[in-house]
């Protein structure tokens, strides 16, 4: 099992960058595909990128593709996504999220609480 929390949330202009970060807990963290997922209120939550075990291997919504990137970093227990030319459109919840999967856009297994991004026109 492992426990996620995210941080790095905020408000920003369009046109701005953020960087969230999700810490977990666990000595296995290498062995879960993670991911970032958002929602915005009265939608279903959304895929935005995934990692493979490894950090090798990526995987983006079209909606962010080329603005976001997705790392990991299994010394420390953590992932981040570095989000750039922010639109308002991505103002939504972001979730981080892993999997017992390699790599997946869906069916994760454990969620973290989720960090309020805001992005002002």
């Amino acid at each position: 099992q492992v426990q996620l929390v995210e941080s790095g949330g905020g408000l920003v202009p369009a046109g701005g960058s953020l960087t969230l970060s999700c810490a977990a807990s666990g000595r296995t963290f290498s062995l879960y595909g993670l991911g970032w997922f958002r929602q915005v209120p009265g939608k279903e939550r959304e895929f935005v990128a995934a990692i493979s075990t490894s950090g090798a291997g990526t995987l983006y919504a079209d909606s962010v593709k080329g603005r976001f990137t997705i790392s990991r970093d299994n010394a420390k227990n953590t992932m981040y996504l570095q989000m750039n030319s922010l639109k308002p459109e991505d103002t939504a919840v972001y979730y981080c999220a892993a999997t017992y999967k390699f790599l997946a856009t869906k069916d994760y297994d454990y969620w973290g609480q989720g960090t309020q991004v805001t992005v002002s026109s």
